[in-house]
């Protein structure tokens, strides 16, 4: 069910933090750089806690790889500044959406891609997606339910990669609001299926609609890839 605790449903920061709670005989709370909903992926997630145990970093890697569920893995820990935030001292975060481009489903991808069986025009798409680039108001493209003070975010880069039938949409920026990588994608789908101008951007971020902007694209799709800092790590495994 996502990333944050819930009471009546399993979720990653749930599992962590029972496996942490057995490792180190107490109980924590983890803080992740960002929330990931039902049905997303992370590939580079990473979450911080504080503790006086003496477990080694490879403890930690081993031991909670040995008490999680499949599904969820650590591929790394690191001794940081006491300062560090694993949210607030992300410098840009860089998002992957993959797109499976074909009239027939894939028997593998389905749960890690969105399908679409109609042919896109990339070139509509990736006119449309350098309109996003730099800092803008995207209000047009957050969820009702976000709660960040402001809209104005700034993307690095957006870009768009064949990779035979699927189709990746790399966005790497400095933050993002709730849903606002799946909003982007709805968005650009609709310019390559036709049904919207690349130029229409323009007016959504002018505007700042979101009844105006395209559907949020399907959650299974989008994979947090990465998130980058400038804080020193002290020590690492591996």
């Amino acid at each position: 069910a996502g990333w944050q605790v819930q009471d009546n449903a399993p979720t990653v920061q749930g599992v962590v933090e029972q496996a942490l709670g057995r490792l180190l005989k107490t109980t924590l709370r983890v803080t992740a750089s960002g929330r990931t909903d039902a049905g997303v992926h992370a590939l580079g997630q990473v979450a911080n806690f504080r503790t006086t145990g003496r477990v080694p970093l490879r403890g930690f890697v081993h031991g909670l790889n040995g008490l999680l569920p499949r599904d969820v893995a650590v591929r790394a820990a690191a001794e940081v500044p006491a300062e560090f935030d694993s949210r607030r001292s992300a410098v840009h975060k860089t998002y992957r959406y993959f797109l499976y481009r074909s009239p027939t489903p894939s028997a593998f991808g389905r749960r890690t891609s969105w399908r679409l069986s109609r042919p896109l025009d990339l070139a509509a798409m990736r006119a449309g997606a350098g309109h996003l680039v730099g800092t803008h108001d995207f209000s047009a493209f957050r969820s009702a339910g976000c709660d960040a003070p402001h809209a104005v975010r700034e993307i690095h880069e957006l870009a768009m990669v064949e990779r035979g039938e699927y189709l990746e949409v790399e966005v790497r920026g400095n933050a993002f609001l709730r849903n606002m990588v799946r909003i982007i994608v709805g968005t650009l789908v609709e310019i390559g299926e036709g049904r919207r101008a690349p130029e229409s951007v323009v007016g959504l971020l002018a505007e700042g609609d979101r009844t105006r902007a395209g559907a949020t694209a399907p959650p299974q799709g989008l994979f947090l890839a990465e998130v980058c800092y400038d804080t020193p790590v002290l020590e690492a495994y591996p």
